[in-house]
């Protein structure tokens, strides 16, 4: 899989909102390049954390995930506790960081920083996690649907 695909599958899930930061936006210059995926089917730019986020490098005070290689990626995505433990065996409060390789590639994985969150993340997603990682894209934009709706009709009528 490529950036591209990526992309383009999670942006076909519908209602979906892409940051992509680039140069003179004001961004900081280590998000260039990275994409941030929000459930906002009006277009609004929610208050909440994406559902999902693509990284083309490593970021400063994070285990390194060797992002400088040519092409390389990692996928991240806000999978929460079910799936979280479903790919790990443990709670995402049970998460270890030492537990994981991080430089793996095409494996899920729980998220070098953020698996206390739930989230997983899979650095260059290949053949292997193709399937897993689209199913996992598609749970987190539900999940994230559902807040959605939740906040613009709390009582669900």
């Amino acid at each position: 899989m490529d950036i591209d695909e990526v992309r383009a599958y999670v942006e076909g899930l519908g209602g979906v909102l892409t940051l992509e930061p680039r140069p003179a936006d004001g961004s900081p210059e280590i998000s260039w390049g990275d994409l941030f995926f929000y459930y906002a089917p009006d277009g609004v730019l929610p208050r909440s954390q994406p559902f999902a986020t693509v990284v083309t490098k490593d970021h400063p005070g994070e285990p390194s995930s060797a992002l400088d290689r040519p092409g390389a990626f990692r996928v991240n995505v806000a999978a929460g506790s079910a799936e979280f433990r479903r790919w790990t065996g443990g709670g995402p409060r049970d998460a270890v960081e030492e537990d994981v390789d991080v430089r793996a590639t095409d494996v899920v994985m729980a998220h070098p920083v953020y698996a206390g969150l739930g989230w997983l993340a899979v650095v260059d997603p290949g053949p292997r996690t193709r399937e897993a990682l689209l199913g996992l894209l598609r749970s987190a934009h539900d999940a994230a649907a559902a807040r959605f709706r939740r906040r613009v009709d709390p009582g669900g009528r």
